[in-house]
């Protein structure tokens, strides 16, 4: 009988630390709803010490999860692992997670404490942290570097302590497989105790390894692996979570072990969080890139033709591509709308399904014929609404390239005032046109980070899409537009972005994190 191996998702907090990926409370909520019915088992929401919204987001995702368990971040001090269980005690299925660093050089220059300091404040910790909560994971941090014997001293004093799982990090990348294999095999043979508790692994990708170290360690005994959609995390990512369950999956027999993951949620969930952070996968991805299932060599394509298993080894339907090449248009009805998107895996029905339909007709007359990608686009740009303070009422741009563009801009609040007014700008139209919303919304204090443009699909008459993220107050907040207009939709990202940091300050000075 295979082994059960748990999939512990660290997307919301190793994740969401990589450059590009913050997201905000309302993001997190919507990506942890689609974790569980990714069927992850564990999922890391946050360090809820590190700031206000950690810990909000953190309590907020505690509150929605229902099946899997949600952890949170917390060092071995009494503060932080007392903020960890405040937000996470009223989950279904609570978890603390504590670490120390246990390797000479971060013991020597980081914490400046000594081995026998260390496994002191391990054993404290631990047990503290047990007096809170019965789930309790502990992770020697920069595992893969700490000197062998001195690992397993530490493990052991975390198994005596109460750790219900202990996590063996590869925090900067170093290790090979077959070595990590072999620190995982001895941390098996020689901790009394440890067949009673979960054996996990924490891979990153400095070396472009994350995922191989990961394969082997599950080979060697471990039963949790840590890991992220897309590989996102500190530096070059961690392990991704779609290659660690599609190799399990694929190679079953070799690794004799499975997952409870519900595999046809892996491209929706790949898209989802790349739609929400704007950073998208590299066509040659594993799995979930764009290029994953294509075949351009005459050869690969006379092979598919002839027989699928002679070039792919898995089905793009088990990850969640359908194969349905019906064409939507104009003339396609509601019906048609709703089996696509099911297709697709999203259940839309009553008055979101009727909305996404007026847009998709809207498109339709457009475009003629609406691709997979344009449906997806349509139904992210549902998913992440937030109540909204500003409504973009109407916009006139004059521009040419003889005189300055103008930007006439009025836009509704959601207590009724209507606000307007003209900016000039010798940039265009998209720099009058946040000149003018900036005007309009002086209250708010913020600055744009970043602004991205894409093409949902080919041609003239595709969907452009914008991402943008504004700064206030030490945080960042996501904003995202959708039209065949650019500028239209250059608009409403701006506007979404504002709305998000908005709701996400009043839910932070209401303490409102049950969304």
């Amino acid at each position: 009988m295979s082994r059960r191996i748990k999939i512990f998702d660290t997307t919301l907090r190793d994740g969401e630390q990589s450059p590009g990926c913050s997201m905000n409370i309302s993001e997190k909520l919507k990506m942890a709803e689609q974790l569980e019915k990714l069927g992850v088992d564990i999922i890391e929401s946050g360090f809820a010490i590190s700031s206000p919204g950690d810990f909000a987001s953190v309590k907020g995702i505690a509150s929605v999860v229902k099946k899997a368990t949600v952890a949170s971040l917390a060092r071995c001090l009494k503060k932080d692992i007392d903020t960890a269980y405040e937000a996470v005690k009223h989950a279904v299925h609570p978890r603390i997670h504590v670490f120390l660093a246990t390797s000479e050089v971060h013991m020597k220059y980081k914490l400046k404490m000594s081995r026998e300091e260390v496994i002191a404040q391990i054993r404290e910790m631990v047990a503290y942290a047990k007096s809170l909560c019965d789930d309790i994971e502990f992770s020697p941090e920069d595992g893969s570097r700490t000197d062998p014997d001195f690992l397993v001293e530490a493990v052991q004093a975390a198994v005596d302590s109460g750790a219900t799982t202990i996590n063996i990090p590869d925090t900067t990348g170093y290790a090979v497989p077959e070595e990590f294999a072999e620190l995982i095999k001895k941390v098996r043979s020689e901790v009394k105790g440890i067949e009673n508790v979960d054996i996990s692994v924490h891979c990153h990708n400095d070396l472009g390894l994350a995922t191989a170290c990961t394969l082997a360690a599950i080979k060697a005994g471990a039963t949790q692996v840590e890991c992220t959609i897309n590989g996102i995390g500190e530096r070059a990512g961690n392990t991704a979570l779609e290659e660690v369950v599609m190799n399990l999956k694929t190679r079953s027999e070799y690794y004799d072990a499975e997952t409870g993951m519900d595999t046809s949620q892996i491209m929706k969930s790949s898209r989802m969080l790349s739609r929400i952070t704007g950073v998208n996968v590299q066509p040659n991805k594993a799995i979930v890139g764009e290029n994953a299932f294509a075949h351009e060599a005459g050869i690969h394509q006379h092979g598919v033709l002839a027989n699928r298993s002679t070039y792919e080894i898995m089905t793009p339907e088990s990850v969640g591509l359908t194969s349905n090449m019906m064409v939507l248009g104009k003339h396609s009805g509601k019906h048609a709308l709703q089996d696509r998107l099911s297709a697709l895996g999203y259940k839309v029905d009553g008055d979101e399904l009727n909305e996404l339909f007026n847009e998709f007709k809207v498109l339709a007359d457009r475009q003629k014929c609406v691709s997979d990608n344009d449906l997806v686009a349509l139904v992210h740009k549902s998913e992440v609404k937030v109540p909204e303070k500003y409504i973009v009422d109407s916009f006139v741009i004059n521009a040419g390239n003889t005189i300055s563009t103008t930007c006439q801009m009025k836009l509704r609040t959601d207590d009724g005032r209507i606000l307007q007014t003209v900016v000039a700008s010798k940039y265009g139209p998209v720099d009058a046109s946040y000149k003018a919303i900036n005007q309009l919304v002086n209250g708010e204090s913020f600055e744009l980070e970043e602004f991205m443009i894409d093409a949902v699909t080919g041609g003239t008459d595709a969907q452009g899409a914008v991402k943008v993220k504004i700064r206030a107050n030490g945080r960042s907040y996501n904003g995202y537009g959708l039209g065949l207009d650019i500028v239209a939709a250059a608009i409403n990202a701006y506007v979404s972005a504002i709305n998000n940091m908005v709701y996400d300050e009043m839910l932070l000075e209401n303490g409102e994190t049950d969304v």
